[in-house]
């Protein structure tokens, strides 16, 4: 574990991710998972989340461990195909790590679901945020889009809005 991890994780307050995730940029990312939501039968939710907690951090628990945690947390596996899919920002860190529920697991290949997180990624270093987050979220609808198409019959299973842990 750094020790620079540790202090800007423990001494940065959540409520900074209020800037950079305005309620502007969140009604985006929400605009954008529901347009998405229109074409496939997947189900997106979109978490960003400011540091870790001290027992993760003595863990050293990675991105993608958090991810997978958030994921269980917020029940995208909830969903009746088995068609859920997180977009998890660990915003300290500067990781995007994208976790897809079994059902969609076995039809797309996980290097498409981190090329979207590495453009993601590079958006936020351009300081492009809410930009960055709806263009990840349009790249995973088109992604699930080929798969999962719409169906007559398409429940939202969801909420849509993205969410500041």
């Amino acid at each position: 574990m750094r020790i620079g991890r540790l202090l800007r994780h423990l001494f940065t307050p959540s409520w900074v991710l209020g800037r950079t995730f305005s309620r502007a940029a969140m009604a985006d990312i929400d605009a954008a998972v529901k347009a998405s939501e229109a074409r496939h039968r997947g189900e997106i939710r979109f978490a960003v989340e400011a540091g870790l907690e001290l027992p993760d951090l003595l863990r050293d628990t990675s991105a993608r461990e958090r991810a997978v945690a958030v994921f269980a947390r917020l029940g995208v596996w909830d969903t009746e195909e088995n068609t859920g899919v997180l977009i998890y920002v660990q915003w300290l860190d500067r990781r995007v790590e994208i976790v897809a529920d079994r059902g969609i697991a076995r039809r797309v290949p996980q290097a498409d679901w981190d090329a979207v997180c590495r453009q993601m990624e590079a958006a936020f270093r351009d300081g492009r945020f809410g930009e960055g987050a709806v263009a990840a979220v349009r790249a995973v609808g088109d992604l699930l889009a080929g798969p999962f198409p719409a169906a007559p019959d398409n429940p939202n299973e969801l909420p849509d809005r993205p969410v500041l842990l």
